[in-house]
């Protein structure tokens, strides 16, 4: 059976959005739908898998630990806890917390953002198995199609005009390459890849990408993020199957 570590970080601090890990999305702890998302994958996937909870803020524990009881607490220590620490070193240093605590070595690590909570139910563990299906990659990260295509209707700005950023023949956008948004909501890694990494650069291994819906590369950086997220959200948990289960597991 494999095993796997889910984490999921947050600082206490936020300068674009202050304490946006913390806010009440849909009537609901905003950190909760990602919990959901977990606490569905480790239902599901067969595998062996625990969650963790990595943060230095005492607040968000307290709410996680409120519902999610099975969730483990990692204190984030101060020198992690900065705006320009590589996420990866949070990720290295919750699989080295969990690993010890538990006696375990995990072979995979999913990181689940906790502010791109539009998932739906078998998002996670559809990256999951496109990680399975490739050993010969050592991360998974999920993306949306993008509206705009550097190949075809982008443009960058070069002296005293704009220019197409990619130079292409392309007269239609349909014969351009398929471009993606990386939305940061959902990373699988091969945990070999982790431990020996020392970059904290994701590109250093062979790199996959699993396709979610096209509203799913919104997050939350704004006060206004989140608001137009809310009204996006309101529909998906309501009409839409898929979002539909994430709602009702919080429920």
């Amino acid at each position: 059976m494999k095993k796997v570590l889910i984490t999921v970080c947050g600082r206490a601090g936020s300068k674009g959005f202050k304490n946006k890990n913390l806010k009440v999305f849909l009537d609901k702890p905003l950190v909760y739908y990602t919990l959901a998302s977990a606490v569905y994958f480790k239902e599901n996937s067969g595998a062996d898998v625990d969650i963790c909870l990595n943060t230095d803020s005492d607040i968000l524990a307290g709410i996680v630990a409120e519902k999610y009881q099975e969730v483990t607490y990692i204190p984030r220590p101060r020198d992690l806890a900065g705006d320009v620490v590589p996420k990866m070193a949070v990720f290295q240093q919750s699989l080295e917390y969990m690993e010890e605590k538990l006696g375990k070595k995990y072979d995979y690590l999913i990181d689940l953002d906790i502010t791109s909570p539009l998932r739906q139910i078998d998002d996670v563990l559809g990256a999951y198995k496109m990680k399975l299906d490739r050993p010969d990659a050592g991360l998974v990260f999920s993306g949306c199609p993008s509206r705009r295509n550097p190949y075809f209707n982008m443009v960058k700005r070069a002296g005293d005009h704009v220019e197409k950023v990619i130079e292409s023949p392309y007269t239609a956008r349909q014969q351009a390459p398929a471009i993606y948004d990386l939305n940061a909501s959902i990373y699988v890694f091969e945990t070999d890849f982790l431990r020996t990494n020392t970059t904290g650069i994701l590109w250093e291994t062979k790199c996959l990408l699993y396709p979610m819906r096209d509203t799913a590369v919104l997050d939350i950086d704004s006060e206004e993020d989140f608001r137009m997220m809310q009204l996006i959200g309101s529909y998906l948990f309501e009409n839409v199957e898929g979002f539909k289960k994430v709602r009702d597991i919080i429920r």
